[in-house]
């Protein structure tokens, strides 16, 4: 990996717009006291149920009251659902919300009927109603679960829904724990009720709804793991948040990234030991815990002050290091490259959103918080014309322009691609479904249209995906 690439952002002006959920909304309660959430427990699924629903959950340290949400099978996150390559999972969604639902699965390349758009790949799961997803994963990986309806996304992610879908590989490398870590937050009323959610909150015309209070795995921060000191653990973690994009800091460890996005990558450390983290953002990492008893490894994400996520704690009888090495197997059904100068060229060009002042102010003047965000001049429209159209196996080179003051994540369904380098003479050694595009910057990603159905270009911040920052293509 080139260190361009990783490369934590200067302190500018648009580091500070890309941090204005740190600096212009409640800050994130102190997480000194907070309690240490259990781990996530992994359930093999080849077939199985889940149960949306209201639920209550302790989600701030007792003595805190709990709060009303929603969850699956009476718990947030949903289970972490293990399966192997080749298996196929049955999962049939039982809806006991009063709310219409579906479950996207990001970052699986599989049919587009199963997708699980709400009123664009499939018809929104009503409340008492319910629906099989059928899913053939043809790649190993980490799979981020969470409701996806067109103008609806946003209030049951954001009350609860969302989960971890791992795809083990045939081989998977020897550790000693295998951690899925789902990183979500909550905005919180003082007395830890939901603040309420309104369709045309100006929220959506400026960051999203950015959370007062963040859990890991549904408990309250830092997660205290226990293992041996010496132990290898691969960490999965996920960003689950509706809006929030942060960086993440790995303290006393060496981490090593050996996927993203749920595909394998040429394995690196990330520069300074951080790594950006926006909605819908997954890495896999190997990590050695130090071989004497005591040391402790933690995780943090920068906001504000930094909030401890993860902390392993070295404990009980050492083992001997691993020698071996920290890597996966590439992935052999992706492309070697992308032949760029075959390739189709379209653009998307987002514009609208809040204005910034110079002393990082919002200004809603004349916003339409509704609809504050245009894509290529209107709002997603699933019967309008697609993006493009094109055959199997046609190479794209997609344009992104992002003319407003935030920064843009999109993440494209069906697909992973390559991040092209600004003169389009190469891409960063990784795939990804998800990209983040700076405010005021133009990025091009690169891919082959392998995937045959309707597929969508959407903002991963719910509150802009729900105002139709979003398009969608389609592959013949």
């Amino acid at each position: 990996m080139t260190e361009r690439s990783t490369r934590p952002a200067p302190l500018t002006r648009r580091a500070a717009l890309a941090g204005l959920c740190v600096a212009s909304l409640p800050p994130l309660a102190d997480s000194a006291i907070a309690q240490q959430g259990a781990p996530a427990a992994a359930v093999p699924a080849p077939g199985r149920t889940l149960t949306a629903g209201p639920a209550k959950a302790r989600l701030r340290p007792a003595p805190a009251l709990e709060t009303e949400i929603w969850a699956f099978d009476g718990k947030t996150p949903g289970p972490a659902l293990r399966i192997k390559l080749g298996e196929t999972l049955r999962l049939t969604v039982s809806n006991k919300t009063p709310s219409p639902l579906s479950l996207h699965w990001q970052g699986l390349r599989g049919e587009a009927a199963m997708d699980g758009v709400g009123g664009f790949s499939q018809a929104p799961i009503a409340p008492g109603e319910s629906f099989t997803y059928v899913l053939t994963p043809p790649d190993s990986g980490t799979i981020l679960y969470r409701p996806l309806v067109i103008g609806g996304a946003s209030e049951p992610a954001g009350r609860g829904l969302s989960g971890l879908l791992v795809v083990e590989e045939p081989d998977p490398p020897a550790v000693d724990l295998d951690l899925p870590v789902l990183v979500t937050d909550w905005l919180l009323a003082d007395d830890n009720a939901l603040v309420p959610f309104a369709a045309t909150s100006p929220d959506g015309a400026a960051a999203g709804r950015l959370g007062s209070w963040i859990t890991v795995n549904g408990g309250s921060p830092p997660q205290r793991v226990s293992v041996a000191p010496g132990a290898r653990i691969r960490l999965r973690l996920a960003n689950a948040c509706s809006a929030r994009i942060m960086r993440l800091r790995f303290d006393g460890i060496k981490a090593v990234v050996v996927a993203v996005d749920g595909q394998p990558t040429e394995s690196f450390e990330p520069v300074r030991a951080q790594l950006p983290f926006a909605p819908g953002t997954r890495y896999d990492l190997l990590v050695d815990m130090p071989g004497e008893a005591g040391a402790t490894a933690i995780v943090t994400a920068l906001v504000g002050a930094g909030v401890p996520l993860v902390r392993l704690v070295a404990e009980s009888t050492a083992k001997p290091a691993s020698t071996a090495p920290m890597a996966l197997k590439p992935n052999p059904t992706l492309p070697a490259a992308v032949r760029l100068q075959d390739a189709q060229r379209p653009q998307i060009v987002i514009e609208g959103g809040a204005k910034v002042s110079p002393d990082f102010k919002l200004d809603l003047t004349g916003i339409d918080a509704a609809r504050p965000w245009r894509i290529n001049g209107g709002v997603g429209d699933a019967a309008g014309k697609p993006l493009f159209s094109v055959k199997r196996g046609t190479p794209i080179v997609l344009a992104i322009d992002n003319r407003t003051a935030f920064f843009q994540p999109l993440h494209v369904h069906g697909h992973c691609f390559r991040l092209l380098h600004p003169l389009d003479d190469g891409w960063e050694p990784y795939f990804l479904d998800t990209v983040q595009i700076p405010d005021g910057k133009r990025l091009h990603i690169a891919f082959i249209a392998a995937n045959p159905g309707r597929w969508l270009i959407s903002s991963t911040v719910l509150e802009r995906f729900d105002r139709g920052l979003w398009t969608w293509f389609e592959v013949t």
